[in-house]
């Protein structure tokens, strides 16, 4: 097989150490009996990051049991069963962070495929899913963009490219339970909207895609030392030969910036945090991220 071909190397740079405090939970509408949750908020270590400390403090205070899910995110999981009537998550974690320069494998659309059938971490990534199922001009443009690559991994970067170029990130346009094919009629959404647009559309053309959560500094030039106000962060891992990630909100390759949380088929499979309570039905969500760059 030929040599991957890789991209012109950036200059070495040490890893880019980030402080991050994500607090999120409910203020419900009454008392609540009893809830029972699950948090995915705390990353794990991986060939690019690396977890110096992870904490999560619960309010009211409860005990908290770790594992690792099917597709090997840190799940914690927690009942509080005092009559309560605010729930308040807090997960801070310290990590080092490399970058992941893609590198295009040379492998064939016919090689992909028999790879891809072999396993089923990259069986169960091109299914399509109701979040994902991509609209029929997504579909038509992603076959049209492989139509002109050889190298499927070429192609997924191409698609990627695509995809983030035509949808405008914007705010407020759509739901946590959007689809990927509302946002494309729209135009606009967030990261978590054209992530799965894009996966849509990898997926039609037989490219395994999978759904990535973490954190992206929005500051590329950030102080040492200074808080930033930040959000969660969707992007995207392609197979073509091994397995490659990019950001197609921001049209830019996974960097010192990006720290991974979990990985799913679409976003159903890591939310931040899921449960079910006893009591009132409304409640009103709360969220907030901070990002700190230590070094």
């Amino acid at each position: 097989m030929t040599a991957p071909f890789v991209p012109d190397a950036a200059p070495y740079a040490p890893p880019r150490r980030l402080r991050i405090e994500h607090t999120t939970g409910f203020a419900y509408a009454g008392e609540v009996g009893a809830s029972y949750n699950e948090a995915r908020m705390l990353p794990n270590s991986t060939e690019t990051q690396f977890v110096l400390s992870s904490q999560l403090d619960i309010q009211p205070a409860s005990s908290v049991n770790y594992y690792a899910d099917y597709f090997g995110t840190r799940v914690a999981t927690f009942d509080v069963l005092a009559v309560h009537d605010a729930l308040e998550i807090t997960a801070r974690s310290l990590v080092e962070v490399r970058s992941h320069p893609l590198v295009f494998s040379e492998v064939s659309w016919d090689a992909l495929a028999r790879e891809a059938s072999r396993s089923i971490a990259t069986v169960e990534m091109l299914g399509q899913s109701a979040r994902t199922a991509p609209h029929p001009e997504v579909a038509a443009l992603a076959r049209a963009i492989a139509a002109q690559h050889d190298n499927p991994a070429r192609a997924a970067h191409a698609i990627a490219l695509a995809i983030g170029e035509a949808v405008e990130y914007t705010q407020g346009i759509t739901g946590v339970h959007s689809t990927g094919a509302e946002a494309w009629t729209a135009r606009k959404g967030v990261c978590q909207d054209i992530t799965h647009i894009t996966l849509g559309a990898l997926r039609e053309v037989g490219i395994p895609a999978r759904y990535v959560s973490g954190y992206l500094h929005p500051d590329p030039d950030a102080e040492v030392g200074v808080a930033t106000p930040g959000e969660s962060h969707a992007w995207v891992e392609w197979f073509a030969g091994d397995w490659q990630g990019f950001d197609p909100t921001n049209r830019i390759e996974i960097g010192d910036r990006h720290v991974l949380v979990g990985r799913g088929r679409d976003y159903n499979d890591v939310p931040p945090l899921r449960g079910v309570y006893a009591g009132p039905f409304k409640g009103e969500l709360h969220v907030k991220v901070t990002i700190t760059r230590e070094a």
